[in-house]
Protein backbone atom coordinates (compact mmCIF):
# COMPACT_ATOMS: atom_id res chain seq x y z
CA UNK A 1 0.00 0.00 0.00
CA UNK A 2 1.25 3.40 -0.93
CA UNK A 3 2.28 5.53 1.93
CA UNK A 4 0.33 8.36 0.08
CA UNK A 5 -2.72 8.50 -1.91
CA UNK A 6 -4.25 11.23 -4.68
CA UNK A 7 -7.94 12.23 -4.26
CA UNK A 8 -8.74 9.82 -6.94
CA UNK A 9 -8.17 6.73 -4.51
CA UNK A 10 -10.96 4.73 -3.13
CA UNK A 11 -9.87 2.09 -0.38
CA UNK A 12 -11.80 -0.88 1.61
CA UNK A 13 -8.65 -1.19 3.53
CA UNK A 14 -10.09 -3.94 5.21
CA UNK A 15 -11.05 -5.96 2.21
CA UNK A 16 -8.24 -5.10 1.45
CA UNK A 17 -9.21 -3.45 -1.82
CA UNK A 18 -7.31 -0.20 -2.95
CA UNK A 19 -8.81 1.86 -5.84
CA UNK A 20 -5.91 4.13 -6.82
CA UNK A 21 -7.36 5.78 -9.90
CA UNK A 22 -11.32 6.18 -9.72
CA UNK A 23 -12.41 9.31 -11.88
CA UNK A 24 -15.63 11.18 -11.03
CA UNK A 25 -16.02 11.91 -14.95
CA UNK A 26 -14.01 11.73 -18.09
CA UNK A 27 -13.44 14.01 -21.17
CA UNK A 28 -14.95 13.12 -25.13
CA UNK A 29 -13.66 15.65 -27.54
CA UNK A 30 -13.12 18.32 -25.09
CA UNK A 31 -16.92 17.49 -23.45
CA UNK A 32 -16.96 16.84 -19.63
CA UNK A 33 -19.31 13.37 -19.10
CA UNK A 34 -19.94 12.35 -15.71
CA UNK A 35 -19.57 8.54 -14.36
CA UNK A 36 -22.51 9.33 -11.89
CA UNK A 37 -24.86 10.19 -15.39
CA UNK A 38 -23.49 7.11 -17.13
CA UNK A 39 -24.05 4.82 -14.59
CA UNK A 40 -27.17 6.39 -13.79
CA UNK A 41 -28.52 5.93 -17.59
CA UNK A 42 -26.89 2.79 -17.69
CA UNK A 43 -29.29 1.73 -15.00
CA UNK A 44 -32.41 2.96 -16.78
CA UNK A 45 -31.86 1.39 -19.88
CA UNK A 46 -31.22 -2.23 -18.14
CA UNK A 47 -34.09 -1.78 -16.08
CA UNK A 48 -35.69 -0.62 -18.84
CA UNK A 49 -35.30 -4.09 -20.82
CA UNK A 50 -36.09 -6.25 -17.58
CA UNK A 51 -39.55 -4.44 -17.34
CA UNK A 52 -40.42 -5.62 -20.95
CA UNK A 53 -38.94 -8.96 -20.21
CA UNK A 54 -41.16 -9.19 -17.86
CA UNK A 55 -44.28 -7.28 -19.38
CA UNK A 56 -43.61 -10.41 -22.25
CA UNK A 57 -44.21 -13.29 -19.29
CA UNK A 58 -47.41 -11.51 -18.40
CA UNK A 59 -48.56 -11.77 -21.69
CA UNK A 60 -48.62 -7.72 -21.95
CA UNK A 61 -47.30 -5.85 -25.34
CA UNK A 62 -44.08 -4.64 -24.76
CA UNK A 63 -44.39 -1.41 -26.47
CA UNK A 64 -46.62 -0.10 -23.71
CA UNK A 65 -43.64 -0.30 -21.70
CA UNK A 66 -41.77 1.69 -23.91
CA UNK A 67 -44.26 3.46 -24.34
CA UNK A 68 -44.65 4.34 -20.88
CA UNK A 69 -41.37 4.42 -19.82
CA UNK A 70 -40.59 7.96 -22.29
CA UNK A 71 -42.69 9.46 -20.19
CA UNK A 72 -41.90 7.74 -16.95
CA UNK A 73 -38.15 8.77 -17.05
CA UNK A 74 -39.04 12.30 -17.57
CA UNK A 75 -41.31 12.45 -14.44
CA UNK A 76 -39.13 10.51 -12.45
CA UNK A 77 -35.65 12.89 -12.98
CA UNK A 78 -37.71 15.95 -12.30
CA UNK A 79 -39.30 14.21 -9.06
CA UNK A 80 -35.92 13.56 -8.09
CA UNK A 81 -34.72 17.21 -8.26
CA UNK A 82 -37.73 18.66 -6.65
CA UNK A 83 -37.66 15.68 -3.90
CA UNK A 84 -33.65 17.24 -2.91
CA UNK A 85 -34.47 20.98 -3.43
CA UNK A 86 -37.45 20.87 -1.52
CA UNK A 87 -35.67 19.60 1.51
CA UNK A 88 -32.30 21.05 0.44
CA UNK A 89 -33.73 24.24 0.30
CA UNK A 90 -31.18 26.46 2.34
CA UNK A 91 -28.25 24.89 -0.33
CA UNK A 92 -30.59 26.60 -3.01
CA UNK A 93 -32.89 29.62 -1.65
CA UNK A 94 -30.14 32.38 -2.30
CA UNK A 95 -29.26 30.99 -6.04
CA UNK A 96 -32.60 29.70 -7.38
CA UNK A 97 -30.99 29.24 -11.03
CA UNK A 98 -28.75 26.47 -9.41
CA UNK A 99 -31.36 24.41 -8.95
CA UNK A 100 -30.64 23.60 -12.51
CA UNK A 101 -27.46 22.70 -11.99
CA UNK A 102 -27.23 18.47 -11.31
CA UNK A 103 -23.80 18.65 -11.82
CA UNK A 104 -23.04 18.42 -8.67
CA UNK A 105 -25.30 15.63 -7.22
CA UNK A 106 -28.73 16.70 -5.72
CA UNK A 107 -31.48 13.84 -6.84
CA UNK A 108 -33.01 12.01 -4.71
CA UNK A 109 -34.37 8.11 -5.31
CA UNK A 110 -37.74 8.71 -3.50
CA UNK A 111 -38.27 11.56 -5.48
CA UNK A 112 -38.05 9.37 -8.50
CA UNK A 113 -40.44 6.67 -7.56
CA UNK A 114 -43.05 9.21 -6.56
CA UNK A 115 -42.49 10.33 -10.37
CA UNK A 116 -42.75 6.92 -11.68
CA UNK A 117 -45.44 5.77 -9.64
CA UNK A 118 -47.25 9.18 -10.01
CA UNK A 119 -47.01 8.95 -14.14
CA UNK A 120 -48.06 5.15 -13.61
CA UNK A 121 -51.37 6.18 -12.87
CA UNK A 122 -51.87 9.46 -15.14
CA UNK A 123 -50.79 7.50 -17.59
CA UNK A 124 -52.97 4.14 -17.13
CA UNK A 125 -55.96 6.56 -16.33
CA UNK A 126 -55.66 8.50 -19.83
CA UNK A 127 -54.59 4.93 -22.03
CA UNK A 128 -57.34 2.99 -20.23
CA UNK A 129 -55.02 0.45 -18.83
CA UNK A 130 -54.49 -1.22 -15.78
CA UNK A 131 -51.97 0.53 -13.64
CA UNK A 132 -51.28 -2.82 -10.99
CA UNK A 133 -50.42 -4.74 -14.30
CA UNK A 134 -48.40 -2.72 -15.99
CA UNK A 135 -46.93 -1.22 -12.22
CA UNK A 136 -45.77 -5.26 -11.60
CA UNK A 137 -43.76 -5.03 -14.99
CA UNK A 138 -42.14 -1.86 -14.33
CA UNK A 139 -41.12 -2.45 -10.45
CA UNK A 140 -38.83 -5.28 -11.93
CA UNK A 141 -36.93 -2.39 -13.78
CA UNK A 142 -37.51 0.05 -10.46
CA UNK A 143 -35.53 -2.26 -8.17
CA UNK A 144 -33.01 -3.23 -11.10
CA UNK A 145 -31.85 0.23 -12.07
CA UNK A 146 -31.77 1.13 -8.47
CA UNK A 147 -29.26 -1.66 -7.97
CA UNK A 148 -27.04 -0.07 -10.96
CA UNK A 149 -27.66 3.36 -10.39
CA UNK A 150 -26.12 3.46 -6.50
CA UNK A 151 -22.98 2.99 -8.16
CA UNK A 152 -23.16 6.28 -9.83
CA UNK A 153 -22.61 7.51 -5.95
CA UNK A 154 -19.49 5.45 -5.64
CA UNK A 155 -17.67 7.19 -8.74
CA UNK A 156 -19.31 10.66 -7.19
CA UNK A 157 -18.03 9.89 -3.35
CA UNK A 158 -21.33 10.30 -1.66
CA UNK A 159 -24.11 8.46 0.10
CA UNK A 160 -22.13 7.59 2.72
CA UNK A 161 -22.91 6.98 6.02
CA UNK A 162 -20.96 7.76 9.71
CA UNK A 163 -17.67 6.66 10.52
CA UNK A 164 -16.99 3.00 11.00
CA UNK A 165 -13.85 0.68 11.28
CA UNK A 166 -16.26 -2.32 10.37
CA UNK A 167 -15.27 -5.15 7.18
CA UNK A 168 -16.50 -2.90 4.84
CA UNK A 169 -15.49 0.61 5.70
CA UNK A 170 -14.83 2.25 3.16
CA UNK A 171 -11.84 4.98 2.88
CA UNK A 172 -12.15 8.55 1.51
CA UNK A 173 -9.82 11.37 0.63
CA UNK A 174 -11.07 14.46 2.26
CA UNK A 175 -10.55 16.50 -0.98
CA UNK A 176 -12.84 14.66 -3.23
CA UNK A 177 -16.06 14.70 -0.93
CA UNK A 178 -18.42 17.41 -0.67
CA UNK A 179 -18.04 19.97 2.38
CA UNK A 180 -21.55 19.43 3.25
CA UNK A 181 -21.06 15.93 3.13
CA UNK A 182 -18.65 15.30 5.99
CA UNK A 183 -19.93 15.12 9.57
CA UNK A 184 -18.30 15.61 12.87
CA UNK A 185 -18.30 11.91 13.11
CA UNK A 186 -16.36 11.83 10.17
CA UNK A 187 -13.60 14.64 11.63
CA UNK A 188 -13.11 12.15 14.55
CA UNK A 189 -12.09 9.49 13.02
CA UNK A 190 -10.04 11.32 9.98
CA UNK A 191 -6.64 9.98 9.49
CA UNK A 192 -3.71 11.62 7.45
CA UNK A 193 -1.42 10.00 4.67
CA UNK A 194 1.64 12.25 3.91
CA UNK A 195 -0.10 14.95 2.70
CA UNK A 196 -3.73 14.04 2.30
CA UNK A 197 -6.61 13.51 4.88
CA UNK A 198 -9.00 10.41 4.77
CA UNK A 199 -12.12 10.01 6.54
CA UNK A 200 -13.30 6.56 6.90
CA UNK A 201 -17.44 5.97 6.38
CA UNK A 202 -19.86 2.89 5.95
CA UNK A 203 -20.66 2.84 2.09
CA UNK A 204 -24.87 3.07 2.42
CA UNK A 205 -24.84 2.89 -1.30
CA UNK A 206 -23.44 -0.18 -1.55
CA UNK A 207 -25.86 -1.39 1.50
CA UNK A 208 -28.79 -0.23 -0.51
CA UNK A 209 -27.35 -1.95 -3.94
CA UNK A 210 -26.65 -5.15 -1.88
CA UNK A 211 -30.39 -4.76 -0.13
CA UNK A 212 -31.98 -4.06 -3.50
CA UNK A 213 -30.24 -7.51 -5.10
CA UNK A 214 -31.79 -9.98 -2.50
CA UNK A 215 -35.12 -7.31 -2.79
CA UNK A 216 -35.22 -8.31 -6.74
CA UNK A 217 -34.02 -12.17 -6.03
CA UNK A 218 -37.21 -12.27 -4.21
CA UNK A 219 -39.58 -10.60 -6.23
CA UNK A 220 -38.20 -12.86 -8.96
CA UNK A 221 -38.71 -15.93 -7.04
CA UNK A 222 -42.42 -14.81 -6.00
CA UNK A 223 -43.25 -13.44 -9.82
CA UNK A 224 -45.21 -17.17 -10.32
CA UNK A 225 -46.92 -17.45 -7.40
CA UNK A 226 -48.31 -13.65 -6.84
CA UNK A 227 -52.05 -13.45 -6.12
CA UNK A 228 -53.31 -10.62 -7.99
CA UNK A 229 -52.15 -7.45 -10.10
CA UNK A 230 -50.19 -4.76 -7.66
CA UNK A 231 -49.14 -7.35 -5.42
CA UNK A 232 -45.47 -6.76 -6.88
CA UNK A 233 -45.74 -3.17 -6.30
CA UNK A 234 -46.51 -3.26 -2.87
CA UNK A 235 -43.57 -6.24 -2.15
CA UNK A 236 -41.17 -3.53 -3.84
CA UNK A 237 -42.99 -0.59 -2.14
CA UNK A 238 -42.79 -2.68 1.63
CA UNK A 239 -39.10 -4.59 0.48
CA UNK A 240 -37.41 -1.29 -0.22
CA UNK A 241 -39.04 0.94 2.52
CA UNK A 242 -38.24 -1.36 5.29
CA UNK A 243 -34.65 -1.80 3.91
CA UNK A 244 -34.24 1.99 3.17
CA UNK A 245 -35.70 2.66 6.68
CA UNK A 246 -32.56 0.59 8.39
CA UNK A 247 -29.99 1.74 6.17
CA UNK A 248 -31.26 5.65 6.24
CA UNK A 249 -30.66 5.82 9.68
CA UNK A 250 -26.45 5.36 9.12
CA UNK A 251 -26.08 8.12 6.43
CA UNK A 252 -25.03 11.35 7.46
CA UNK A 253 -26.56 13.39 4.65
CA UNK A 254 -29.76 12.42 5.23
CA UNK A 255 -33.08 14.93 4.27
CA UNK A 256 -34.77 15.93 7.07
CA UNK A 257 -38.31 17.35 7.62
CA UNK A 258 -38.06 21.29 8.38
CA UNK A 259 -37.39 22.26 11.71
CA UNK A 260 -36.91 18.56 12.96
CA UNK A 261 -34.58 15.98 13.44
CA UNK A 262 -36.50 13.04 11.48
CA UNK A 263 -35.30 12.20 8.09
CA UNK A 264 -37.81 11.79 5.92
CA UNK A 265 -36.75 9.18 4.10
CA UNK A 266 -36.73 6.94 7.28
CA UNK A 267 -40.04 8.22 8.12
CA UNK A 268 -41.44 7.22 4.25
CA UNK A 269 -39.91 3.94 4.66
CA UNK A 270 -41.72 3.04 8.30
CA UNK A 271 -44.74 4.23 6.22
CA UNK A 272 -43.89 2.42 2.70
CA UNK A 273 -43.65 -0.59 4.82
CA UNK A 274 -46.69 -0.79 7.14
CA UNK A 275 -49.06 0.54 4.19
CA UNK A 276 -47.76 -2.35 1.89
CA UNK A 277 -48.15 -4.88 4.39
CA UNK A 278 -51.49 -3.55 5.09
CA UNK A 279 -53.28 -3.51 1.93
CA UNK A 280 -51.50 -6.67 1.18
CA UNK A 281 -53.27 -8.30 3.87
CA UNK A 282 -56.34 -6.77 3.69
CA UNK A 283 -56.35 -7.98 -0.41
CA UNK A 284 -55.14 -11.62 0.58
CA UNK A 285 -58.01 -11.88 2.83
CA UNK A 286 -60.69 -10.61 0.53
CA UNK A 287 -59.49 -12.97 -2.10
CA UNK A 288 -59.51 -15.61 0.31
CA UNK A 289 -63.27 -14.69 1.32
CA UNK A 290 -64.32 -14.58 -2.28
CA UNK A 291 -62.94 -17.51 -2.36
CA UNK A 292 -64.62 -19.54 0.18
CA UNK A 293 -67.89 -17.62 -1.12
CA UNK A 294 -67.05 -19.21 -4.44
CA UNK A 295 -66.68 -22.51 -2.99
CA UNK A 296 -70.08 -22.62 -0.80
CA UNK A 297 -72.25 -21.96 -3.42
CA UNK A 298 -70.45 -24.02 -5.99
CA UNK A 299 -71.72 -27.07 -3.30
Amino acid sequence: MPDTMGVKEIAFPHLGLYLENVPKSFSIFGFEIALYGVVISIGVVLGILMAVHISKKEKMDPEIIWDFAIYAIIFSIIGARLYYVAFSWDLYKDNLLSILNTRMGGMAIYGAVIGAFATLFIYCRIKKLSPYQIGDCGVYGLVLGQIIGRWGNFFNREVFGRYTDSLFAMRLPVDAVRPWDIAPSHMEGMAQMGAVNFIQVHPTFLYESAWNLLLLAGMLWYWKRKKYHGQMCLMYLGGYGIGRFFIEGIRTDRLLIPGTQIAVSQLLGIVMFVFAAALNLVIRLRLRKKAALEKNTEK
